[in-house]
C-alpha cells in the first residue's frame, strides 16, 4: 500500500501534548492504541512534544506513536502542531498526564461520524474522581468561566474547558487557531460556535494526575487568562455595550442639566454634575471606538471569523463619512467656544456665572474632543482596513518523510 493511500484510510488520530511526560505517557499511548485496536478503528497516535529532556520522545517512538517537534512553548502550541501533522480524517486530543481515559473514546468518535464539527467532553455528567480537580476549578472556576463562556457567546459547551475532545480536521482548518497558550481551549470552543459549527457533548470522566510533580497548571494565573481571553474576543461585552450604557446615561443627564439646575431627592444639581455627564459620553464613545476597532483588528489577524454585520456597516462608515462627522464636530464645538468668549465680551472680561458660562464651554468642548478622536479613529480604521498577508509558521516532525514534514 502506497503512502498516500495509508493516509487516506486513516479515520482518527489521537494527539497529546508532552513536556516531560515520562512518567505516564507509556500508559497514555498504550490506553489509546488499546481502543483503536478494540474497535478497530484506523488511527494514530501523534506527540506535539515541546522540548522533553526526560526521554519521552523515546517512549513514544517505541511505542509506535509520531512525535511532532514543536520549538514554540505552550499547550496550544503543542496541540496545533501535533494536529496539523495529523493523517486521521478526525482528531481526538486529550493531556498526557493519564486524567484522561483514552481506552474510551467511542462516544466522541460517533457523534464525530454523525457530522459534528466538534465533540467536547463533560467531566461534571461523566464524574470527577475524589483528588481529580481542586475544589476551587471545581466548584468555582470551572462554572463561573463556562456561565461566563455561555453568556459572551452563546456556546452550548456545559464545561468550557475540558480538556479532551474531538474535532475534524475541516473544521479544525476553519478554525484557524492562533493562540499558543492554555487559552487555545478556549479559543477553539469560541471559535467553533462563531463560525456556527456544530457543537456536541458527551460525558467523560477526569482521574487524579498520574504523576508524582506538580502539573504545569497554575488555577488561579490560567483562569485569569482564559477570563481575559474571552472579554479579548468579544468586543461587544468588553466594550460596546458598557460604552452605550455611558453615552445613553451621560447624554441622558446632560440634557437634563442643559437648561439649568435641576432638583433630584432635594440635591441641587448644576454644571459640576454636566462635567460628569459630558465626561460620561466622552469614555462611553471611547469605548464604543474601541469595541469597532478591537472587532476589525481581530478579524484581520485572524482571531474572529468575518462579521457581515460589520462588512455592511462599513458601507455606511467609511474614512470620509468619519472625516465629514468628526470636522462637523470640530466646528460645532468651535462656534460654541466663540459663543462663550462672546458671552465673556459682553461682561468686559470681567468675573462671569460660572453656571451659565460652562453651559456653554462644557458641550463646546465635548463636541471639540469627540471630533478630533471621530477623525483619528477614522484615519486608524482605514489604516486597519489594509490587510497584510501573513505566512504561517513552520514546524518540524520526527517520523515523517520530509516532504511531509514541510
Amino acid at each position: 500500500m502506497s503512502a498516500a493511500s495509508s493516509e487516506a484510510s486513516i479515520e482518527l488520530t489521537i494527539v497529546m501534548p508532552c513536556l516531560n511526560e515520562a512518567e505516564t505517557l507509556e500508559t497514555c499511548i498504550r490506553k489509546a492504541f488499546d481502543f483503536l485496536n478494540r474497535h478497530g478503528v484506523t488511527g494514530e497516535v501523534v506527540i506535539g512534544d515541546n522540548g522533553s529532556t526526560d526521554g519521552s520522545q523515546a517512549i513514544a517512538h517505541r511505542l509506535g506513536a509520531r512525535v511532532v517537534q514543536v520549538p514554540t512553548r505552550g499547550y496550544g502550541a503543542a496541540l496545533y502542531g501535533a494536529t496539523l501533522a495529523a493523517r486521521g480524517r478526525y482528531v481526538i486530543m486529550g493531556d498526557s498526564d493519564d486524567s484522561y481515559d483514552f481506552s474510551n473514546l467511542m462516544p466522541f468518535l460517533e457523534k464525530l461520524r454523525e457530522g459534528y464539527d466538534l465533540v467536547m467532553g463533560n467531566r461534571f455528567r461523566g464524574g470527577i474522581q475524589p483528588g481529580a480537580m481542586p475544589w476551587k476549578n471545581r466548584y468555582i472556576g470551572n462554572p463561573v468561566l463556562t456561565g461566563i463562556g455561555r453568556l459572551l457567546f452563546r456556546c452550548p459547551a456545559g464545561d468550557f474547558h475540558c480538556g479532551l475532545r474531538g474535532y475534524s480536521m475541516a473544521a479544525f482548518k476553519r478554525m484557524d487557531l492562533r493562540t499558543t497558550g492554555m487559552e487555545f481551549a478556549s479559543e477553539m470552543v469560541i471559535k467553533a460556535t462563531l463560525l456556527g459549527l456544530r457543537i456536541a457533548e458527551v460525558p467523560t470522566t477526569l482521574s487524579p494526575d498520574g504523576r508524582s510533580r506538580p502539573p504545569h497548571l497554575r488555577p488561579w494565573r490560567d483562569g485569569w487568562r482564559h477570563l481575559r481571553f474571552m472579554l479579548l474576543y468579544s468586543p461587544r461585552w468588553l466594550f460596546l455595550y458598557p460604552g452605550l450604557f455611558l453615552m445613553l446615561v451621560g447624554l441622558g443627564v446632560g440634557t437634563w442639566l442643559l437648561p439649568g439646575p435641576q432638583r433630584l431627592a432635594g440635591v441641587v444639581l448644576d454644571v459640576h454634575t454636566l462635567l460628569y455627564a459630558a465626561l460620561a459620553v466622552l469614555i462611553g464613545f471611547q469605548c464604543i471606538t474601541f469595541a469597532l476597532l478591537a472587532k476589525v483588528f481581530a478579524i484581520n489577524e485572524g482571531l474572529l471569523p468575518e462579521d457581515p454585520r460589520l462588512t455592511r456597516l462599513f458601507q455606511y462608515i467609511t474614512l470620509e463619512t468619519g472625516l465629514i462627522i468628526g470636522s462637523l464636530l470640530v466646528v460645532g464645538g468651535l462656534a460654541g467656544s466663540i459663543a462663550a468668549v462672546v458671552s465673556w465680551n459682553e461682561a468686559a472680561y470681567g468675573p462671569l456665572d460660572a453656571s451659565r458660562t460652562l453651559r456653554m464651554v462644557i458641550p463646546s468642548v465635548l463636541c471639540l474632543m469627540l471630533g478630533c478622536e471621530t477623525i483619528l479613529a477614522s484615519l486608524f480604521l482605514s489604516i486597519l482596513g489594509l490587510r497584510i498577508r501573513r505566512m504561517a509558521p513552520a514546524i518540524t516532525t520526527t517520523g515523517l518523510p520530509e516532504h511531509e514534514a514541510a
